[in-house]
């Protein structure tokens, strides 16, 4: 049986010490003080290590069940739902104004870190339900957020997002759902959508689908798409359910993991759908769910490692293996624990560096959500749409690798069930693919978020980075072990920038053929970047005599490895980006 303990410590340092949220000027931080997030932290965790963690496995052995049109979700699963109503979890960030309790998403982020580690499949039921609020929020008129949002905010109603069709993913112009517009303004929904996560369930009494399909006549390919709320059940004036709408889940996806979260293919026959913002303007109210998923996602991935490592950890601290080569560890035992062995160490400390900076990257993310929305700060914004694609993209591509490094630690015992790590890789897998593969996130930022704005925000970065470097480059400490090496990669990323100006408009596949080591590259700086504040910040307290000591120096000890041998592979990012395209696009396509 798999283990899992809320880093509440690590959370709360990131939250307080590093980000220093509660000195933030961002409205609302003034309610993020430390005993409050301190609060928040520790009840969630105990939620998640007590009540979600338990049914991972669970979750992952039964799977859902269709019987007659009825999904029916693993055991304990709607106990736990309810338990998440209860306690308003589900409303932690949402408008006051519909039942949320306001709070930033920066800490609805660190709360759902927990939860998903603890049991990824269950908590995408409320995630897709957060990102079909949010899409509401945005763009729905006042009487659809009225009709739907309180109880979305409440977990009685869930939600969905429904873009993928059988003949179309990525390319969302190739849609053929119709929507036919009637007298009395509503719409009839006709088509299938698949892939649709959470699409039927036996948690909550309706569900909310939002359903992108197109109107007589609309322009062709993604500008003639419209966005549609189709509820499972209809809703009457009084705010009661009223008759089944004319849709129905036609199947369940086999999985190679998430067993525990219906994936469902989702048939619209006629159904009564209403137009959420205005007709042609779909993708533009979809991508406020899609930006929030991507964001999502990219915790996922991590999220999975956190708890995969958490278990390759104890692991290593019980098994008995070999003798360590500088004499025995344990003499009075057969043989050493294998945390003794280097190579074992090597694994451990690749895992622990990423899921400790990975963290602090994704809060620090969710701090310029929140700075760009509560004070329309247009830097915030134009700097989280940049690194959007770079937490969705390297953080699951390395949030998977460190559940293969976690599973590997176990040796056979990570091929068996019983251990649970072949589960955190199998879930931890589909992170690289849904909300846009990173293959096409590599795309988007090379292709949009690179030069958007003329290049403004990823000048905005650079600077950024060249300002901590000079602001604290009289600490020798902080200078020779973080920010030698982030000036470095961070040169790395600029000459790959530069690679992609001087060659990407007239050769376009010397950038595309680069994009997905840019994605990389960048994620690396980001992650030392991370590293270098969190070093900083262990070391002021160190220095201060405040706070934990050995959680403290584990922090620059763990920070140091990944400046020192994760963060160099910006240079061989950069070599292959410097390669061009002509070995990537050289081979005719009849001989693949």
């Amino acid at each position: 049986m798999p283990i899992y303990t809320a880093p509440t410590q690590d959370l709360q340092f990131v939250l307080q010490t590093v980000l220093d949220v509660a000195g933030s000027d961002t409205p609302g931080y003034d309610e993020l003080d430390a005993d409050t997030t301190a609060a928040v932290l520790e009840e969630a965790g105990k939620l998640s290590a007590n009540v979600l963690a338990p049914l991972n496995p669970v979750g992952d052995e039964q799977g859902c069940t269709l019987e007659n049109g009825v999904v029916r979700t693993p055991d304990g699963f709607k106990a736990a739902y309810d338990e998440m109503r209860a306690g308003g979890w589900m409303g932690l960030d949402a408008d006051p104004e519909f039942g949320g309790q306001g709070m930033p998403y920066v800490l609805n982020c660190a709360v759902g870190e927990m939860f998903v580690s603890a049991n990824m499949a269950f908590n995408m039921y409320q995630g897709l339900t957060h990102g079909a609020y949010s899409a509401i929020h945005a763009h729905g008129s006042a009487d659809q957020k009225a009709t739907y949002l309180p109880n979305m905010i409440d977990g009685i109603w869930s939600g969905t997002m429904n873009l993928t069709e059988p003949q179309c993913g990525t390319d969302l112009g190739l849609i053929r759902t119709k929507a036919e517009p009637q007298d009395d303004g509503s719409y009839r929904i006709s088509g299938t959508k698949i892939w649709i996560s959470a699409g039927e369930h036996d948690m909550s009494e309706n569900i909310i689908h939002l359903v992108l399909a197109r109107t007589p006549g609309a322009p062709e390919g993604v500008k003639g798409i419209s966005l549609f709320i189709v509820p499972k059940f209809l809703v009457n004036e009084d705010g009661s359910l009223g008759a089944r709408n004319a849709l129905s889940c036609g199947g369940l996806e086999k999985k190679m993991g998430i067993h525990g979260n219906a994936t469902c293919v989702m048939n619209y026959d006629g159904a009564t759908g209403f137009l959420v913002g205005e007709l042609n303007k779909g993708m533009r109210a979809m991508f406020t769910m899609m930006n929030e998923a991507r964001i999502g996602v990219g915790l996922q991935g991590y999220a999975q490692g956190v708890v995969a490592y958490q278990n390759a950890a104890a692991f290593a601290q019980d098994r008995l293996q070999g003798r360590d080569v500088t004499g025995p560890a344990n003499p009075e035992g057969p043989a050493d624990p294998i945390i003794v062995h280097p190579d074992v160490r090597r694994n451990l400390m690749h895992q622990k560096s990423f899921v400790e900076g990975a963290r602090a990257f994704a809060l620090w993310g969710a701090t310029l959500i929140d700075r760009a929305h509560r004070s329309g700060d247009a830097e915030a914004q134009g700097l989280i749409s940049l690194l959007t694609p770079v937490i969705k993209g390297f953080l699951t591509d390395k949030g998977f690798e460190t559940t293969v490094l976690a599973q590997q630690t176990l040796g056979g015992s990570g091929f068996t069930r019983d251990w649970g790590l072949e589960q955190f890789v199998r879930d931890a897998r589909i992170t690289m693919i849904y909300e846009g593969t990173n293959g096409v996130q590599s795309l988007d930022l090379v292709g949009r978020k690179l030069p958007a704005e003329g290049g403004k925000p990823v000048m905005a970065f650079f600077e950024m980075i060249k300002t901590f470097v000079k602001e604290n480059e009289d600490d020798a400490a902080l200078k020779q072990g973080f920010l030698d090496p982030l000036k470095a990669a961070s040169k790395d990323l600029q000459a790959a920038a530069m690679y992609f100006m001087q060659n990407g408009m007239k050769t376009p596949a010397n950038a595309l053929a680069g994009s997905y080591d840019f994605l990389h590259l960048f994620g690396h700086v980001c992650l030392g970047f991370m590293w270098a504040r969190m070093a900083k910040a262990a070391q002021a307290q160190l220095d201060a005599g405040v706070g934990d000591t050995a959680f403290l120096q584990a922090k620059l000890v763990t920070g140091r490895y990944y400046m020192a041998r994760q963060l160099p592979a910006t240079a061989l990012h950069r070599a292959r980006i410097e390669s061009g395209g002509d070995t990537v696009m050289a081979l005719d396509a009849a001989n693949f």
